[in-house]
């Protein structure tokens, strides 16, 4: 149903369409950029499925003999890793015994060792320093990393590890808008930015203009931070609603 809303967002009358333009996999991408771990920039930089070949490494398998199944659940892991996941917590979404998701955890934690220490760091850096902040500088400080309340605690912790990574993930897509919308002026589009969805834009596109606003978008999405050490995949799309273009 939630996909199915999509078709209600529809471009101008006449020569008009929609654009969709996504990042491919930005938090994973922040995430080895921030971690600097070998194996998973390595994963991210060869070009080849990131999820396939977590399990792969988790699983101890060839890249062709990884299970559907084995996919998903490294994926879970993949995504979840960054929001400080348990294994009770994993367990829970992928339906398997706890035991089961702790060996998961800990077989990915030992295949990619930079993102343990990143995440041991970046949380007792930030209880000596009371902030975290991104890979801009743009701070969130973090007064609960030193409560009583172990609980509150916890979740200041898992906060302490995500921001930098979700967050630099949101500056990133901002700088791309505001360089797009420079792009935007100074030629006098008639192409319009109408929606900015987590990690995605939505764009009511002018036909004519369609080469040069792909070359831009593209160029302004992937780019945005420069100094990152792994490649910005972005992913476009075109159709006569938002579902069809995503």
């Amino acid at each position: 149903m939630g996909r199915e809303i999509r078709r209600a967002f529809v471009p101008r009358e006449g020569d008009y369409t929609l654009l969709s333009a996504d990042y491919s996999q930005i938090e994973l991408r922040i995430l080895a950029a921030l971690t600097q771990d070998k194996g998973l920039l390595e994963g991210l930089t060869g070009g080849e499925d990131i999820h396939r070949a977590t399990a792969a490494k988790v699983f101890g398998l060839p890249l062709d003999q990884v299970t559907k199944d084995q996919r998903n659940q490294a994926k879970m892991v993949n995504y979840g890793i960054s929001y400080g996941i348990s294994a009770f917590g994993l367990a829970q979404r992928l339906g398997i015994p706890r035991a089961e998701a702790k060996a998961l955890i800990d077989g990915y934690f030992a295949q990619y060792p930079g993102i343990r220490d990143y995440m041991t760091t970046t949380v007792e850096r930030a209880r000596q320093t009371g902030y975290v902040e991104t890979i801009t500088g743009r701070r969130r400080y973090l007064p609960d990393l030193k409560s009583a309340n172990a609980a509150v605690r916890a979740s200041a912790e898992r906060n302490a590890i995500n921001m930098p990574i979700q967050g630099s993930s949101a500056d990133l897509i901002k700088i791309a808008m505001v360089n797009i919308a420079r792009a935007a002026r100074e030629e006098n589009w008639r192409t319009r930015l109408l929606l900015q969805v987590h990690d995605e834009l939505v764009f009511d596109l002018y036909r004519p203009e369609e080469k040069r606003v792909l070359e831009v978008v593209q160029d302004r999405m992937k780019h945005a931070l420069p100094e990152l050490p792994v490649p910005i995949l972005v992913e476009t799309g075109l159709g006569a609603h938002w579902l069809e273009a995503h």
